[in-house]
C-alpha cells in the first residue's frame, strides 16, 4: 500500500488496526485501486500470517461450478465427481478467504456463504454433515453492495454480516501525490524484472502522466509503465518512448503554456486563491497546482495596507 497521501496513509493506519481481530472486513473500491492488497496486508498482519491467504474471484467462476469450488464435494455428489474436492474454505484452515468480486456471487451461493459467514462451519455437496472451519473472510467489490441489496440482488443478511469492518480505497485521480512514487516504486521492480536501467521520466511526460485521470488506476499506470519498458532503450522515458496505444492519451496536456498560465491565473483569483477550489475547478489534483505555480512563479498577491493621510 504505496502512497504518502493523507488518505492512503489512513487506510494503511485502519487496515493495521483491524487486522488485529478476526471480524469480517468489506473492501470497496473501483477496479485496480488494489483490494486483493489490502487484503493481503490485513493478513499480513494478523495472527493468521502464517497460515494460507487464498483469493477467489467470485465473477470468474461458472455458477454451476461455484458451489464445488467454494465449498467442495463429495465423491460421486454428481456425474462427474470422480473424486473428494476440497473447497477453498477447507483449504484455508486457520487463514483467510479473500472473496473478490463479492457481488457477482450467486444468489443461491449467497445463502450457503452466510451459513458459513455467521457459524464458521461449511457443508459440501453430496454430504449430510456440517464441518467446522477457522477461517477470516475478507470481501471485495467494484460495485454498491447496498444499491444490489435494494435491487434483491444480494442478500441483505450476508451483506451485513460482512460489512463490519469497512475501507473504501481511493481511485487514483483522487491521490496523485501519491504517483511520483508509485512511478518510482513500478520502475525499481520492473528494471529489475526486465532487465531495463531506466531512471525516470521526462518532466514533460511526468507531468502528463500528474494530469491524466486514471480511470484504471494503479493497476493501469503500471501497465502504462511496463508496456513501455518492453521497447524502450532510454534511460529517461520520453513521449517518444512511449508505445503507440499511449503516444495520442498522454500527449503533452498543453501545448501553449501561456493558455495555462492564463487558466491557472483565472482560476486562482476566481477562487480567491482558494488551493481546493482551484484544483476542483481545472480538474487537477491540488499538488498539481502547487507545482504549476512553482513553475510560473504564481504568489499569492499581499494585500494592500491603507495608510491614513
Amino acid at each position: 500500500m504505496l502512497g504518502c497521501s493523507q488518505k492512503i496513509t489512513a487506510i494503511r493506519e485502519y487496515l493495521t488496526q483491524v487486522a488485529g481481530f478476526d471480524s469480517n472486513v468489506l473492501i470497496t473500491g473501483e477496479t485496480g485501486t488494489g483490494k486483493e492488497l489490502a487484503a493481503a496486508m490485513i493478513h499480513e498482519h494478523s495472527r493468521r500470517s502464517d497460515r494460507p491467504f487464498i483469493s477467489l474471484n467470485c465473477a470468474a467462476i461458472p455458477e454451476t461450478l461455484f458451489e464445488s469450488e467454494v465449498f467442495g464435494h463429495e465423491k460421486g455428489a454428481f456425474t462427474g465427481a470422480t473424486r473428494k474436492q476440497v473447497g477453498v474454505f477447507a483449504e484455508a484452515g486457520g487463514g483467510t478467504v479473500f472473496l473478490d468480486e463479492i457481488g457477482e456471487m450467486p444468489l443461491m451461493a449467497q445463502s450457503k456463504m452466510l451459513r458459513v459467514v455467521e457459524n464458521r462451519e461449511i457443508r459440501s455437496i453430496g454430504s449430510t454433515r456440517a464441518v467446522p472451519v477457522d477461517v477470516r473472510v475478507v470481501a471485495a467489490t467494484n460495485q454498491p453492495l447496498e444499491e444490489l441489496v435494494g435491487q434483491g440482488r444480494f442478500r441483505s443478511d450476508l451483506f451485513y454480516r460482512l460489512n463490519i469492518g469497512r475501507v473504501n480505497l481511493p481511485p487514483l485521480r483522487e491521490r496523485k501525490e501519491d504517483i511520483p512514487g508509485l512511478i518510482a516504486h513500478f520502475l525499481t521492480v520492473l528494471n529489475a524484472q526486465m532487465g531495463r536501467t531506466v531512471v525516470g521520466l521526462e518532466p514533460a511526460v511526468r507531468d502528463s502522466l500528474m494530469d491524466y485521470t486514471w480511470p484504471g488506476n494503479v493497476r493501469e499506470l503500471r501497465n502504462v509503465l511496463e508496456a513501455t519498458l518492453l521497447t524502450t532503450q532510454s534511460s529517461m522515458i520520453g513521449f517518444k518512448d512511449l508505445p503507440e496505444q499511449y503516444r495520442t492519451k498522454f500527449s503533452p496536456v498543453h501545448a501553449m503554456p501561456f493558455q495555462e498560465r492564463e487558466r491557472l491565473v483565472s482560476a486562482l483569483v476566481a477562487t480567491n486563491w482558494n488551493i481546493s477550489k482551484t484544483a476542483q475547478q481545472l480538474d487537477w489534483a491540488r499538488m498539481t497546482v502547487y507545482r504549476k505555480m512553482e513553475h510560473y512563479s504564481l504568489e499569492r498577491p499581499r494585500p494592500v495596507s491603507m495608510v491614513s493621510m
